[in-house]
């Protein structure tokens, strides 16, 4: 099986390296065009034959195509590739917000595969959700799903409209992680640690955290009970939360998320 990888950005260089490093695809089967070959620093033991500057038949001679472009470049790439397309390869979109129908009207593909990967696929702990258009059968699907987990976990859902979803979940997601563990540093320096020694404390607090729901068979509210004692130190910050219907502001911004998320993907189809 051979792969072709458009776009050497993070998402093209993820890809590339978690293939090779699990040995699911052969780095000599690899392909990739990449706009400019002096900023390409690992090449993750491909070939140098194998990195292309210029569309051409023998770099599209592969069974799956990855598109990892930035969305607002789609366009411009449909002209360098659509003449080298064929219709019996899969395509696998990484691009937010571009539809199944869009790929299809602009390459004249069927056989397409949308997904909204996030950033922890950098180190092999990513979610990828997808979706794939009718033309794929299961075959394809396991075989994707298979590449795709060489970089973390996914999920296949039907509907497509839930790419979007899943862009102000999963591919939000960290963002939101990260903004709450940056608050919880700022408490602990106004309480007087140290910034090296707040950031190791709430570092290794999420890590612990996460790590112990996932090998449970607790709920959230139920791990949340077993921290937060009656008229302890854990139920007073959440009463404060509480009050502030933290749960509701958070629930208004993942809301609002969604929506950019479904505005982007019209603005990218027109």
């Amino acid at each position: 099986m051979k792969i072709a990888i458009i776009g050497f950005g993070n998402m093209g260089q993820t890809y590339a390296s978690s293939f090779v490093s699990s040995g699911f695809i052969k780095s000599d089967d690899i392909f990739v065009l990449t706009r400019d070959l002096s900023k390409v620093s690992n090449r993750y033991t491909i070939p140098d034959a194998n990195f292309f500057t210029e569309c051409s038949a023998s770099f599209l001679s592969v069974d799956i195509v990855i598109v990892a472009v930035k969305p607002q470049d789609f366009n411009k790439l449909c002209l360098q590739i659509k003449d080298f397309i064929t219709e019996n390869q899969l395509i696998l979109s990484v691009m937010a917000g571009v539809s199944i129908e869009n790929i299809s009207k602009k390459l004249q593909v069927k056989k397409i595969i949308r997904s909204m990967p996030n950033i922890p696929t950098q180190i092999g702990q990513g979610m990828t959700v997808f979706t794939a258009s009718q033309e794929v059968d299961r075959k394809d699907l396991f075989i994707i799903q298979n590449l795709i987990n060489t970089t973390g976990k996914s999920l296949f859902l039907e509907n497509e409209e839930m790419i979007n979803s899943s862009t102000a979940i999963s591919g939000s997601g960290p963002a939101y992680v990260y903004y709450f563990m940056n608050a919880i540093i700022d408490s602990a320096i106004n309480l007087g640690f140290t910034e090296s020694e707040a950031e190791f404390i709430v570092q290794q607090t999420f890590l612990g955290s996460t790590q112990l729901q996932n090998r449970s068979n607790l709920s959230n509210l139920e791990w949340i009970e077993k921290v937060a004692s009656k008229g302890g130190t854990t139920e007073a910050a959440l009463s404060i939360f509480h009050s502030y219907d933290l749960k509701s502001k958070i629930n208004e911004g993942i809301i609002q998320a969604n929506a950019r998320a479904k505005e982007l993907g019209k603005l990218i189809d027109k």
